[in-house]
């Protein structure tokens, strides 16, 4: 598997509870895009509407080779999973705070593009600044670890 994108803000602004990885529905000029790392998640959310499960704000740089017959960049794209999965998954987000976030986009071995999507809850402020205290002190024991050793 070749990890393209991953949405490294998304595990610092929200606390994961589950993953799931989804197919995406995608023109050719974005796979072509994809395949040269040319996408971004941040800012991007999926939605569900009317049983589909849509992915919003997740942008694909044009691909340079296909002139006119590129694709829009912030298209909305759909997300390919099973009714049972999208059933459960309603039933999670009706709950307070819950929301879909994509966190990685990824080629299978069988050279499919997958997007993990996770369900999230947002932090608060006070744990984010807890989690950064957290981070900042184990890297300063690591630091004082290494400066001893030598």
């Amino acid at each position: 598997m070749k990890i393209v994108a991953s949405n490294k803000k998304a595990y610092f602004n929200y606390e994961i509870i589950e993953s799931l990885e989804a197919g995406i529905a995608l023109l050719g000029s974005e796979v072509k895009s994809m395949r040269e790392g040319r996408v971004s998640l941040k800012d991007s959310y999926a939605e569900i509407r009317n049983g589909e499960v849509f992915l919003l704000h997740m942008n694909i740089s044009p691909y340079e080779q296909a002139n006119i017959f590129n694709h829009e960049p912030l298209r909305e794209k759909k997300l390919l999973l099973h009714r049972q999965e999208i059933k459960r998954l309603i039933g999670k987000i009706r709950e307070k705070g819950y929301t879909l976030i994509p966190t990685k986009v990824l080629f299978n071995e069988k050279g499919k593009v997958k997007v993990e999507v996770s369900l999230a809850k947002g932090k608060r402020t006070y744990e984010k600044k807890r989690a950064i205290k957290e981070r900042d002190l184990e890297r300063e024991v690591r630091a004082e670890l290494k400066k001893r050793l030598r």
